[in-house]
């Protein structure tokens, strides 16, 4: 049964259609970089190649009509006999030397072209990396809800068609499309110069006519190309989450269901797909023809001229070479504009994520958090991630320096929650967060994290080595410090026996240590980090009895001296803590030590006393299965 009919999203909002002109006015402080005179010479000389390119693209026709003309004179002036009379003349050699000239002209074309491809890569590809560097630091800015209510994999197609479509706009306008603009006004002059207006007037109908059908038939194709660009990152975006909970894929035996919703996704792109080259056929035939019939009326014009005395031969072979020669760039507009018509949506996309302003920023002027003590203080804070569900309703408690205060409560309480307005990964709705006395809303972020360490319940690691995730608590960090780092948090045994040592690759989000191993590496980079203030966030919750106790140790350690906040799901890991704040519904229902709160046989009791059943369950179990086991083995 499936629960969910909902077409498949991209992972981003629609973007809006800025056209050619208002995205390249956005791209050129990209294309025109300030402070780099080297790039700037180099669009400079792009263009002086450009039109010397163009001037020897003109000249190449008239070297080809010369020559035919040299010819017809010299097969024309007489017999055999006198032919050959005249080798060693200038008209003899007249139509060799011309067609070296053809040649001459055609080589340097091609090689003018290329070193100005050549010189502007540079640039495109400057602009290509300035700006992806930009969005990748902007996503960075934007806020968590930002990244909840997105799909890591599409936020990454965006950023690689960003780079990709950035590339190709600046190479297609810059090196495409105005080359063939001037190419065109300069046949249509040379046409009007050399034979008549008609003439001209003929191919700037033929052009006209042809670039309207490529616009419509291009539009329909566009919108095609959309439902496929959709269906690839929605299949991207199923593979990345399938992978990533590859270990949930196989507790579930879901491997046939996975593949088959992937082969769902890839359904609708493999229809997108066919429909898009069948498209392309229809736009490249109807083109041909367009042209076909434009080029043979100025063919018949010219061969009418010849018959009439008013043109050489040689004119009949320039129209033709002109035509063919614009014929090349023609043809490729229709897959230009259909290029920079994609191009467009994919740097669309990416400039709607760097519009996007961060839920959380800095307020004008404001100044690094100072910290002399750590006490963190919650005055009366309300939050709701959508206002017709609050989530905490006035909750106010302090934690004083080098103290550690735990909160716990039932599950939908809120106590993630707290530690997550402290990050200012979100704003209260009313109330103030406070350290030491300064509202952390008038404070830098970047300095308000910098003071607060954290060890998570479910530690994500980067792809890399141990070493490395270590040091990523403080990076400037030495190797002595690093080890010193792992040796409190009781790792640095388990390094020492891994062939690589702290070279070791961790896998995929550290899928190739085990989770007490993922607790240790992340508390030892807390502790390299070396905060003033630190937050548990139920770091214990998902090991073993033994393995806890083990990171227990070690973040005692952590915290000791430290002012910690510690969200708690067991309630055996928090019994020294200083003060135990109750968490219900969004509310502070009881407070107080682990002893004063047993006595008040309230909330805190009734959760420790249903933990202590379910905890002495398990240990009348286990001994069940330890007693048969030994029955067993006497037995046999």
């Amino acid at each position: 049964m499936s629960l969910n009919t909902a077409a498949p999203s991209a992972g981003v909002s629609a973007p809006k259609d800025r056209g050619l002109a208002a995205t390249i006015t956005k791209l050129w402080p990209y294309l025109w970089p300030h402070g780099r005179p080297d790039l700037q010479r180099r669009v400079f000389l792009a263009f002086g190649l450009l039109l010397v390119a163009k001037a020897a693209t003109m000249v190449t026709p008239f070297a080809f009509k010369w020559a035919t003309d040299a010819l017809v004179a010299v097969t024309g002036s007489g017999t055999a006999t006198e032919q050959a009379a005249t080798a060693g003349s200038w008209i003899w050699r007249a139509p060799i030397l011309l067609t070296m000239i053809y040649g001459f002209t055609r080589v340097l074309m091609a090689v003018l072209t290329q070193v100005r491809d050549g010189l502007f890569a540079k640039v495109a590809m400057h602009a290509v990396r300035k700006l992806a560097m930009q969005t990748f630091e902007h996503m960075h800015r934007l806020s968590l809800r930002f990244h909840l209510e997105r799909k890591t994999g599409g936020l990454t197609r965006v950023l690689e068609r960003g780079r990709e479509g950035i590339e190709e706009l600046s190479r297609l306008v810059v090196l495409t499309l105005l080359p063939t603009i001037l190419e065109f006004l300069l046949v249509l002059g040379i046409l009007a110069y050399e034979f008549d207006w008609i003439y001209s007037a003929v191919v700037f109908v033929m052009v006209v006519i042809y670039l309207v059908y490529t616009y419509q038939a291009t539009q329909w194709r566009i919108s095609i190309r959309k439902r496929m660009n959709e269906s690839d990152t929605d299949a991207n975006t199923k593979a990345v989450d399938s992978l990533l909970n590859y270990e949930t894929v196989k507790y579930f035996n879901a491997e046939a269901r996975e593949a088959a919703r992937y082969d769902r996704s890839m359904e609708r792109y493999e229809k997108a797909s066919t429909q898009t080259y069948t498209s392309l056929a229809v736009l490249n035939a109807g083109q041909a023809i367009i042209f076909s019939i434009g080029m043979t009326i100025v063919m018949i014009l010219a061969a009418r001229d010849i018959m009439a005395g008013r043109v050489s031969i040689g004119s009949f072979v320039l129209v033709n070479a002109m035509l063919v020669q614009l014929y090349i760039p023609l043809n490729f507009m229709g897959m230009l504009y259909r290029e920079i018509k994609q191009a467009l949506i994919d740097i669309d996309d990416m400039f709607d994520i760097i519009e996007k302003n961060p839920e959380i920023e800095d307020k004008p002027g404001a100044k690094p958090l100072q910290v002399t003590q750590g006490v963190v203080r919650f005055a009366d804070v309300h939050f709701a991630y959508i206002p017709e569900r609050p989530i905490l309703k006035g909750v106010s408690f302090e934690v004083p320096a080098g103290h550690t205060v735990a909160i716990v409560g039932p599950s939908g309480a809120g106590k993630s929650t707290i530690s997550r307005l402290l990050f200012r990964f979100y704003e209260p709705t009313s109330g103030r967060i406070l350290i030491d006395g300064q509202d952390i809303a008038d404070v830098q972020q970047s300095s308000l994290r910098k003071i607060i360490g954290m060890v998570p319940q479910d530690t994500v690691l980067f792809n890399d080595t141990i070493g490395y995730n270590v040091q990523y608590g403080r990076w400037d960090a030495d190797a002595e410090e690093v080890r010193e780092a792992a040796r409190l948090a009781q790792i640095d045994r388990f390094i020492g026996l891994l062939p690589e040592s702290y070279d070791t690759p961790v896998g995929e989000r550290g899928l190739k240590l085990s989770g007490g191993e993922k607790q240790r590496v992340a508390i030892a980079r807390t502790i390299l980090k070396g905060p003033p203030v630190l937050v548990l966030d139920e770091a214990t919750s998902a090991l073993d009895t033994f393995t806890e106790k083990e990171i227990q140790d070690a973040l005692d350690r952590v915290s000791r001296g430290r002012t910690t906040l510690v969200i708690a799901h067991r309630l055996s890991t928090i019994i020294g803590a200083d003060e135990i704040i109750v968490l219900d519904q969004g509310r502070i229902v009881e407070r107080g030590t682990h002893t004063s709160l047993l006595d008040q046989g309230g909330v805190y009791a009734a959760m420790w006393n249903r933990q202590r059943q379910v905890d002495e369950a398990r240990e009348t179990l286990k001994r069940a299965e330890e007693e048969e086991h030994v029955t067993e083995s006497v037995a046999g």
